[in-house]
């Protein structure tokens, strides 16, 4: 097995040696993924690379204030007219994760994986991946620093919008002294910390707020305390005029109660299938649940789809979630 180092230098060699790169990201882009996109553009466009940026959906609007992030193409709406040889997936845990821009990658197609998350089953030909990273934006700094490139404040906030996110505002067990050292060092190329944080961090739109006090009114917790849970309906979201971006973050609301171990979002897709989203105080892995149903994550957060109605599932996994305390 390679070390951290010998992939880093894998990736760069890859990075050299071929041209005309797809991009992508999960579906459901978060900021680290979004992030990770563009700032994977941006090194492509100074090494002289040709690329395209794609999503399997839109970009969430608080996100659109990156550089390039209007460059990140919908494939709903304006899918590429061909398929790619080099394909480089950022911040996706297992292939699946990028959705149906697969349809898009050359049957031969050579694949770098650049993640952080530990599911991760190196399904890359060249397979970036450290998973005690704060973020994937913290292996591309690692990766970008290898380049003789001169940061630029846009390339900088793109690559401390990743690690602010990821590490909830410097706040998650994952901000390690190395995150600390490299935020201190974006900030000395302009970037704008306390403004990122308030729009990233602290500002809610009012479909936001109207889903999120929807959830809470479903708020349930198990007879001793260890677990709590909300659901969110289709209805909810129609109701609130709400998007899935507005869905980011609740499910910290039932983990936050103090003496709660896990916190659950139950996100119904369908009459037939739902979105579980999972937050660990530590003491479960949360990430090797959602690796029962075909999802991944982090020991602290992971998430996965259920087959079936939110009655069923509910209790389904309220059970196995307790058993795992």
């Amino acid at each position: 097995m390679l070390t951290y180092e010998q992939s880093i230098e894998e990736a760069k060699e890859y990075l050299l040696k071929h041209d005309d790169f797809l991009v992508v990201s999960h579906v459901q882009p978060d900021g680290d993924a979004v992030s990770s996109t563009v700032a994977v553009g941006w090194l492509l466009s100074c090494l002289g690379k040709k690329f395209t940026l794609l999503n399997e959906g839109p970009i969430p609007q608080r996100m659109q204030f990156l550089t390039l992030a209007d460059t990140i193409l919908d494939m709903e709406i304006n899918p590429p007219t061909r398929m790619f040889q080099h394909v480089i997936c950022v911040d996706c845990a297992d292939f699946g994760r990028v959705g149906l821009t697969n349809q898009f990658f050359a049957e031969d197609a050579l694949i770098l994986n650049v993640d952080h998350h530990p599911t991760n089953d190196g399904y890359g030909h060249v397979n970036l991946i450290k998973t005690d990273a704060a973020a994937t934006a913290e292996i591309l700094y690692d990766l970008i620093g290898i380049f003789s490139v001169e940061w630029t404040e846009a390339s900088a906030t793109a690559i401390y919008t990743g690690i602010l996110t990821d590490t909830g505002g410097f706040r998650y067990a994952n901000t390690s002294p190395k995150v600390m050292g490299i935020a201190s060092e974006l900030l000395s190329y302009g970037v704008n910390g306390p403004l990122l944080a308030e729009n990233l961090l602290e500002e809610m739109t009012p479909s936001q707020m109207k889903v999120l006090i929807k959830a809470l009114s479903t708020l349930e917790m198990s007879a001793d305390g260890l677990i709590s849970w909300v659901h969110v309906t289709p209805e909810h979201m129609v109701e609130c005029g709400a998007a899935n971006e507005d869905l980011e973050g609740i499910v910290n609301y039932p983990r936050n109660i103090r003496g709660v171990e896990v916190g659950i979002l139950f996100k119904v897709i369908n009459e037939n299938a739902v979105k579980v989203s999972l937050r660990s105080s530590g003491n479960v892995d949360v990430a090797a649940f959602a690796q029962i149903y075909g999802g991944g994550g982090h020991v602290r957060a992971a998430g996965c789809k259920i087959e079936g109605t939110l009655d069923t599932i509910i209790p389904q996994v309220i059970e196995q979630v307790r058993q795992l305390l």
